[in-house]
């Protein structure tokens, strides 16, 4: 029933690269570029994001998610300064340059991991629109629970309803290239999970330790 195992550790990995990249408008990792907005202009949806032309050039308006320089730095600095438990997670700070508000470098698996757990929320609080937040919430939500030890067959199912609800919440607030197949694997996780047990015994930390 389960003719292939979708690796809920790599597609943890892609989700969070692909936020963070966003969100801190990284070079080379946001999907919030001008070919993005010329998209919309042609599909004729979301008139608020279409690009403008100014010359030769285009203008591309503000996204409701997308953060100004002194709130990635205040986001920046919050991940340098982060103290967790022995064993938790690596030195996130390795990769955080707080003057430039930027993220260099690239996160380590389990780093991915324990972020889109347990510091996505409280990163991220106060500085998105409300609308952005609720929904990367919900998505850590479903992570958190997927990766349990013990689960409940009727919470599962539950689960597979709120994460289309909650990727349909991201798609009117983020651009459309946001999601790629990673994103799209989200949906079937659950259902995977009641078929073939917990992640824990399926995905690849043992092997790429």
């Amino acid at each position: 029933m389960v003719l292939y195992n979708l690796d809920v550790m790599h597609t943890k990995k892609n989700i969070c690269e692909t936020i963070l990249g966003m969100l801190l408008n990284i070079p080379g990792k946001t999907k919030d570029n001008l070919k993005s907005h010329l998209d919309l202009l042609d599909m004729v949806i979301r008139k608020s994001l279409h690009p403008k032309r100014v010359g030769d050039k285009y203008e591309i308006p503000k996204a409701t998610f997308e953060l100004s320089v002194n709130e990635r730095k205040d986001l920046c600095r919050i991940l340098y300064d982060l103290k967790v438990p022995n064993g938790c997670s690596s030195n996130i700070g390795r990769c955080i340059n707080v003057t430039k508000g930027k993220l260099m470098g690239t996160l380590k698996s389990h780093d991915c991991h324990i972020f889109m757990q347990d510091f996505l929320a409280p990163t991220f609080r106060g500085k998105l629109d409300r609308n952005v937040y609720e929904a990367l919430v919900e998505l850590s939500v479903f992570f958190k629970y997927l990766c349990s030890q013990s689960l409940n067959v009727a919470m599962l199912e539950k689960l597979e309803q709120n994460i289309a609800i909650a990727l349909c919440k991201l798609e009117r607030v983020f651009l459309l290239s946001f999601f790629d197949i990673m994103v799209h694997l989200t949906i079937h996780l659950a259902t995977e999970v009641k078929l073939a047990g917990p992640v824990q015994y399926r995905w690849m930390y043992p092997f790429e330790r």
